[in-house]
């Protein structure tokens, strides 16, 4: 055989392997799992839109680095409405919810639940001058703003079927949580459930003339766990999603990337140990 014939073989051959490795990578990628996670944007830091318009946030990175140990999945993001984000999780058009959610035993129900990947403490903010508020058992017939689906709203309905004599006057709307604390601080509205380390972010970064009053365990057990979680899409994609997700979870818990991103958004741990 001459080295021309040689060559052209060798040639033929090395383009039949590049093809079968190229079509081995498309089997591959066609082959992964598309994931949509689905967030609100909101409240920050959990979630949000920079000024360049991307995605960001606690829940965003923590997603991105679950899904980075775990290739068979083919990840995307899309934004919308809180509850709209829960309507998708029903009707399986997204297959994750990365929104800051808290235990709820009605929503778990009706979705899986990831371990948790974010520990807390609830507390009630109220304007500096509010000294009528103390505790959870103040709260009777004073009034507040909330997003209908939030485990706080779910906590004072609750609290309303047990103290119908004097409920707490509740009123829905889909404000982001800044004008809603503005509300609270100029009298409009009495109080706010919201996580500690959220308020105390946004009174240092708005100069809000607000206070905080840390919840008791056992107001806290109104409330539910003082951790935050994933919601996966309760079908069968949703029952392996789960384990993965729980084992990704477990890993960056492991080596330290939990932390990090933590101490990057907040200045501090507080990833569950």
């Amino acid at each position: 055989m001459n080295c021309k014939k040689w060559l052209n073989i060798l040639v033929v051959g090395t383009l039949f392997l590049t093809g079968c490795d190229n079509q081995n990578k498309d089997t591959q990628a066609k082959g992964k799992e598309k994931i949509i996670i689905a967030t609100s944007g909101a409240p920050s830091p959990f979630s949000m839109v920079d000024k360049k318009g991307e995605l960001m946030g606690y829940d965003i990175d923590v997603v991105k680095a679950i899904f980075a140990n775990l290739p068979q999945y083919e990840i995307s993001f899309e934004i919308t409405e809180f509850t709209s984000v829960l309507a998708g999780l029903d009707s399986q058009r997204y297959h994750v919810g990365a929104n800051n959610f808290a235990m709820n035993e009605k929503r778990k129900e009706k979705y899986f639940y990831s371990d948790p990947i974010f520990k807390n403490q609830y507390t009630i903010a109220v304007a500096t001058k509010n000294n009528n508020i103390k505790q959870f058992t103040d709260l009777n017939g004073k009034s507040t703003e909330v997003t209908p689906g939030l485990n706080y709203a779910t906590a004072l309905e609750l609290y309303n079927e047990q103290h119908p004599n004097n409920p707490v006057k509740i009123v829905y709307s889909e404000a982001d949580l800044l004008p809603v604390l503005q509300h609270v601080e100029t009298g409009q509205y009495d109080f706010q459930l919201i996580d500690k380390v959220m308020i105390s972010q946004l009174i240092t970064e708005y100069n809000l003339n607000l206070k905080i009053i840390e919840l008791n365990q056992d107001d806290t057990d109104r409330i539910g766990s003082p951790y935050s979680y994933l919601l996966i899409s309760k079908d069968a994609k949703g029952e392996q999603l789960i384990k993965d997700i729980n084992q990704g979870i477990q890993q960056i818990i492991n080596n330290g990337k939990l932390s990090k991103i933590s101490e990057h958004y907040f200045g501090t741990d507080y990833s569950p140990k």
